[in-house]
């Protein structure tokens, strides 16, 4: 089973030298260990030390040297949007405040639609309008999408590292 040795970041490699893709949802790219499936049928083996999100455009390089591109699937969203910006900062506070993913722009805050997050947009004043989108959240606080390294360990004796 082939495994992947680095993930790298969105724009730090050529796609065009993409050998094959990897396709999901938000659920689908948020992982630690599994068994990827491309859009071959290939399976390819992901582990890493922490769970995170792959983000769509990242490269994920095999031990036999190919890059894999990481794809975002659509997926339903609630796209969040203010009067002002005071107020969509507002609607951001409190949807933090949830622990809830969200994919933030100037002037909209993407979230995985919710009928009771909806609601409580509404009911603060804030508008909601349901997309078909890919998702790619912001990382945590703790995770930098492009300046950490996250390592991980293949049996194999050697310590290889990732990008977050």
């Amino acid at each position: 089973m082939t495994q992947i040795l680095d993930i790298l970041p969105a724009g730090s490699w050529p796609e065009t030298e993409a050998s094959g893709t990897f396709v999901a949802d938000y659920e689908g790219r948020h992982r630690r260990r599994m068994m990827l499936t491309l859009q071959n049928g290939e399976k390819i083996r992901l582990e890493l030390e922490h769970a995170r999100l792959l983000q769509a455009g990242e490269g994920l390089r095999l031990e036999d040297g190919r890059i894999i591109r990481v794809e975002a699937l659509p997926e339903e969203l609630m796209e969040v949007t203010a009067h002002s910006p005071l107020q969509l900062l507002q609607l951001a506070w409190h949807l933090g405040n949830r622990h809830l993913a969200a994919a933030i722009a100037e002037h909209r805050i993407l979230v995985r639609y919710d009928h009771v997050i909806a609601d409580m947009i509404h009911g603060l004043g804030g508008h909601v309008r349901r997309v078909e989108a890919p998702f790619d959240p912001e990382s945590g606080a703790y995770a930098s999408r492009s300046g950490g390294h996250e390592p991980h360990h293949h049996g194999d004796g050697h310590h290889h590292h990732t990008h977050d």
